[in-house]
C-alpha cells in the first residue's frame, strides 16, 4: 500500500487579464500558493491554497508554515488510499487555516484517485465531466469604469456566457449600473449580484426591491451585509423576494445551521477555501440538502489548480445535492496563464474537467517563474 511521503510548497505569481475589483480590494497579479503531494510509489496529488487574510486570514507566510509543519506531519506515513480518515486527521491538526488545510487536502483526494485510477469527479461521485460556470465583472465606481464594465459584459456574452455575476457594494452608484447591464445584454441573461459584504441592511433592502420592481431580474444577491451580521441577512432575506445567498456568512455545516436557524438565507456559495477542504464541503453541502437550500460551489482569486478540485466538487454536487444552474469557477479565465500543465480546461462557459486520473495535473507550466521563496522547503 502507498502511503504519503512528500509535501512540497510552489509559489508562482500569475498576471491577471484585467484587473479585478470587488467592494474589497483591487487585484492585478495572482499570487499562487501550490501544494504538491507525493506517495512512495512516486504518484503525485495536488492542492492549492488560496490566500487573503479579509476572508481566511491567513498569509503567504502563514500557509506555508502550516503545511510544513503540523500538516505534513499529520499526513506524512498515512495510506494514500484512504482520503476520509486523512481528512478527518487534517482537520484536527491546526486550528483554523483552512486555506493551508484545503490546500494538503484537495492534494489527498487528488492523490487517492490517482491510485484508483479514477478521475477526481467520478472518484467523488460525479458523472459530468463538465460543469458551467459564471463570469464575474468587476465593481464599477466611476462612470468610466461602469462604459468598461459594460463593455466586459457584451463580450463575454459573445463568448458563450449565459450567466453574469456583478461585483457591486464598492461605492458606485450599483443600482443604476446592474440596470444598465440588464440593458445591455438583454433578458437571455442571467444577472446575479455579489456585494461581497459592501451594504447596510436596509441599503440592501431598498437596492434589491427597486430592480425588483424596475423588472431587472436579478437571480441572486450573493452576501449583501457583513458576514458576522447574521441579524442583517436574516432582515435582508425577510424583506426581498430575490434569492438572498450566503458566502463569507457560512463555512462549514456547523456555523450553516445557526444560520438556517435563523432563517437568514436561500442558497450557500460552498468554497473549498473556507470549508478546509473536500470532505466538509461535502458535509455541508449535504446539511443544506437536508434543509431544502440549495448550493453552488464557488472559488476564490485561484489557479487551475483551486479549480480542479472545486470543480471535481460542482460534478458530485449536481449529482447529490440540488445544485442547479451555473457555478462561480470562473477565476482559471482571469489568469494570463495556467501555473500547471493539464488538468481543467475552459471553453467559454464550460469547465472541462481532466478524464485522467485525479486532477490531471501533470508538472509545473515552466513558463511561470517561482516567486520570492517562504519557508524553508520548497
Amino acid at each position: 500500500m502507498a502511503r504519503i511521503d512528500r509535501i512540497s510548497v510552489h509559489r508562482r505569481l500569475v498576471p491577471l487579464r484585467r484587473p479585478f475589483v470587488t467592494a474589497v480590494r483591487r487585484a492585478d497579479v495572482v499570487d499562487a500558493l501550490l501544494v504538491s503531494m507525493v506517495d512512495t510509489d512516486g504518484r503525485s496529488g495536488w492542492g492549492e491554497a488560496p490566500v487573503s487574510w479579509r476572508v481566511t486570514g491567513e498569509s503567504h507566510e502563514s500557509v506555508v508554515a502550516a503545511v510544513e509543519g503540523p500538516l505534513s506531519e499529520a499526513v506524512r506515513g498515512m495510506p494514500g488510499d484512504e482520503p476520509g480518515a486523512v481528512s478527518a486527521r487534517l482537520a484536527h491538526a491546526v486550528v483554523g487555516n483552512p486555506s493551508a488545510r484545503m490546500a494538503v487536502e484537495c492534494a489527498v483526494w487528488d492523490l487517492a484517485a490517482r491510485a484508483a485510477g479514477e478521475p477526481l469527479h467520478r472518484y467523488l461521485g460525479g458523472s459530468s465531466a463538465v460543469v458551467e460556470t459564471d463570469m464575474t465583472l468587476s465593481a464599477a465606481v466611476t462612470a468610466a469604469d461602469v462604459a468598461e464594465l459594460l463593455r466586459t459584459a457584451e463580450e463575454h456574452v459573445a463568448d458563450g456566457f449565459t450567466t453574469l455575476k456583478v461585483k457591486t457594494g464598492a461605492g458606485g452608484d450599483d443600482l443604476r449600473t446592474v440596470e444598465a447591464v440588464r440593458a445591455r445584454v438583454g433578458d437571455a441573461v442571467a444577472i446575479r449580484v455579489d456585494a461581497n459584504q459592501g451594504w447596510e441592511p436596509e441599503e440592501a433592502v431598498r437596492i434589491i426591491n427597486a430592480w425588483r420592481d424596475d423588472g431587472v431580474d436579478v437571480e441572486l444577491v450573493e452576501q449583501p451585509v457583513h458576514r458576522d451580521d447574521i441579524d442583517g441577512l436574516a432582515y435582508v432575506t425577510r424583506h426581498t423576494t430575490t434569492p438572498i445567498v450566503a458566502d463569507e456568512t457560512v463555512w462549514t455545516s456547523r456555523n450553516l445551521r445557526e444560520v438556517l436557524a435563523r432563517g437568514a438565507v436561500d442558497r450557500v456559495n460552498i468554497k473549498l477555501a473556507k470549508t478546509g477542504g473536500i470532505a466538509e464541503a461535502i458535509a455541508l453541502a449535504d446539511a443544506a440538502k437536508e434543509a431544502g437550500v440549495s448550493v453552488f460551489v464557488g472559488c476564490m482569486s485561484e489557479s487551475h489548480v483551486g479549480i480542479a478540485a472545486a470543480a471535481a466538487l460542482a460534478s458530485r454536487l449536481q449529482q447529490t445535492s440540488g445544485s442547479h444552474g451555473a457555478h462561480d469557477l470562473d477565476a482559471g479565465l482571469w489568469l494570463s496563464a495556467s501555473p500547471v500543465e493539464g488538468g481543467v480546461q475552459y471553453a467559454g462557459s464550460a469547465v472541462h474537467l481532466s478524464e485522467a486520473p485525479g486532477t490531471g495535473i501533470e508538472r509545473l507550466a515552466p513558463a511561470l517563474a517561482d516567486a520570492a521563496p517562504i519557508g524553508g522547503r520548497r
